[in-house]
């Protein structure tokens, strides 16, 4: 199923004309560790399929979904059965700050199952079952039919009582309260990732003590303020490698990292291979 792979970077080979590549898998195969820009949805319709990223290892039942976010390493073992993967560049078709929103929330992979939110799952696998047969159909506007549903599916996260945002209080009210807050707030660090922000200055935007505003930030989004400054940074500077004119550290300096240093080193956290390496595999796509 990978076709084209750098080092762990795999370079989607989309149907020609699209941002969609969906396979109706049934190989026994392993995967080795690999990421990609696109963001990937894979279903198992029988069988169990295994999938490890981020020191996680999912064992996916018949109808488990499990999202993998754009950027993020993982790897299969062989797993015999039948499932569904699918890829798409979503960033390329949707320019909406509530999608990188929940993109970010889901770092690094987001388990739909009976378990984790039963009243979507159903919907979801529906869509998901839907966007397959467009794809093998192939009929006259297909793509703009699939990501029609994958905007739906990206809606029923989002309003989900289950996502992320459930996990700040049990009150209803002031739940929808803080996840109008916390959205708004990292809508606000997605457009100002590349400027100089503090964790006082952010908190004082949500109203919320340093103290508060860091222990409620990390419920809603899994992870530490910086971390997540952090990841928009990289995330906007793998846009910038792409162009050669580029130098690196201009590359840095333009997604709000003080210095060479301190963009390789995070780069290298987060996308396991230095910006150099990153702009070499990019080039090879």
């Amino acid at each position: 199923m990978i076709e084209h792979i750098e080092g762990t970077h795999e370079t989607v080979n989309y149907r020609q004309n699209t941002n969609l590549r969906i396979y109706d898998n049934t190989d026994y195969e392993e995967y080795p560790i690999h990421w990609h820009p696109a963001v990937e949805f894979l279903m198992p319709l029988r069988g169990e399929y295994i999938v490890d990223l981020d020191g996680l290892r999912y064992v996916l039942k018949p109808g488990d979904i499990l999202m993998i976010c754009p950027g993020v390493p993982h790897s299969m073992p062989a797993c015999r059965g039948e499932r569904y993967i699918i890829q798409a560049d979503v960033t390329s078709a949707f320019h909406l700050s509530e999608l990188n929103a929940i993109l970010s929330l889901s770092q690094p992979a987001l388990l739909i199952n009976a378990e984790t939110f039963p009243q979507i799952v159903q919907p979801i696998r529906d869509l998901l079952t839907e966007i397959a047969d467009e794809y093998k159909r192939s009929e006259i506007f297909y793509e703009s039919s699939v990501f029609s549903k994958l905007a739906r599916i990206f809606v029923l996260i989002g309003r989900s009582p289950d996502t992320v945002s459930g996990k700040l209080s049990s009150d209803d009210s002031r739940q929808k309260m803080y996840s109008k807050r916390f959205m708004s707030v990292c809508t606000y660090i997605d457009r100002h990732c590349t400027e100089d922000l503090s964790l006082d200055e952010i908190a004082d935007l949500s109203g919320f003590s340093k103290y508060h505003f860091s222990r409620l930030f990390r419920q809603f989004t899994g992870f530490t303020f910086y971390r997540y400054l952090n990841q928009q940074r990289i995330a906007h500077a793998q846009a910038l490698l792409a162009d050669p004119d580029h130098s690196v550290l201009d590359v840095a300096l333009s997604s709000g990292f003080s210095s060479m240093s301190a963009f390789v080193r995070m780069f290298r956290i987060l996308k396991g291979c230095t910006p150099s390496q990153f702009r070499k595999m990019f080039r090879l796509r």
